[in-house]
């Protein structure tokens, strides 16, 4: 015999079922849907993802940081709500291969909208070889190529079109917007790369030493060379050998200057200066900001500029 369920109980057995529908759609990660106040919600992986994110989405997007303000981006552990936030976002942007947990959180998401900073163009190897004091480049146990493409502005404006083309694709209504504002960056980024070109034309030195190897792809475009004691970890010790090299080389090149940088301790660089009698200086490979509400991309990058003017005896005005 058929049980007949009331009227009343199958529409509620209905209502629910499309609610729970409703609650998976809106929950799935489809990488398709705007947050409740309307705008794209990004999530960039690190600071320079950040920057390019909220330049090119400007009042469209709403974008956050997986990488807090003033923390060293290589060691990064996500929790269980940034893994979910990865999972849930309008569209994602990255650099694959240079934090691992972000990799993976990527690799697990349903995301439609994901830009990998990596493949606007090949990574090099800028690989530090025992024995070679002018290496400019990572430890062999790190990224298959040197990621911290963003210091080379050129690079960096190449990774601002395709975050700009997903932007677009990721949020039709305000394609235009996307498109302007990524053709200002891109201006903004071709304005200093002619600053660098000029700054560094004349520099009496063309050699300068680093802590952190960040710096292969600046140096290549301009037509300098990088001697860098640690890797591409910051934190990782050199060898008695790494340390004879770079020291080797700083006096061969005449160098006056060690740099260090913001995030990690000055130590190191500390310690090679003072046993060759050399100044130290800041070279910010801006993986983060220190001081968020006082600086950005485009105020380090020309810090840095008139740091290494300073370090390489340029004389231009």
């Amino acid at each position: 015999m058929m049980i007949r369920r009331p009227a009343s109980t199958s529409i509620a057995l209905a209502a629910t079922t499309l609610a729970a529908a409703l609650l998976l759609t809106a929950c799935g990660g489809d990488g398709s849907a705007k947050g409740t106040d309307g705008k794209l919600d990004v999530v960039a992986s690190f600071y320079p993802m950040e920057y390019l994110a909220s330049q090119i989405g400007g009042e469209h997007v709403k974008v956050t940081d997986l990488t807090a303000a003033g923390v060293e981006p290589h060691d990064l552990e996500l929790t269980a709500k940034q893994v979910a936030a990865v999972k849930k976002a309008g569209a994602v942007v990255y650099l694959k291969g240079l934090q691992p947990t972000v990799d993976k959180a990527v690799a697990g998401s349903s995301a439609k909208h994901v830009v990998d900073a990596a493949a606007a163009g090949p990574l090099e190897d800028h690989h530090l070889a025992e024995g070679h004091a002018d290496g400019d480049g990572h430890d062999h146990d790190g990224p298959a190529g040197d990621p911290h493409i963003w210091l080379d502005p050129t690079r960096y404006a190449a990774v601002a079109k395709n975050v700009g083309a997903e932007f677009a694709k990721a949020d039709p209504e305000h394609a235009e917007d996307y498109r302007k504002n990524t053709d200002d960056l891109v201006g903004r980024l071709t304005a200093l790369d002619e600053e660098f070109k000029a700054g560094l034309k004349d520099a009496g030195s063309r050699t300068f030493v680093t802590s952190h190897a960040a710096f292969g792809y600046l140096a290549e475009h301009y037509g300098l060379t990088q001697v860098a004691i640690n890797g591409v970890d910051p934190e990782s010790e050199p060898t008695p050998a790494r340390l004879a090299d770079v020291q080797k080389a700083a006096k061969e090149n005449g160098v006056t200057t060690i740099f260090f940088e913001t995030l990690v301790s000055p130590k190191l660089a500390d310690t090679v200066a003072k046993d060759l009698g050399l100044k130290t200086a800041v070279l910010d490979p801006l993986e983060g900001l220190k001081e968020p509400a006082k600086n950005d991309y485009l105020t380090v990058m020309r810090q840095n500029l008139a740091n290494l003017r300073a370090a390489l005896g340029a004389t231009t005005s």
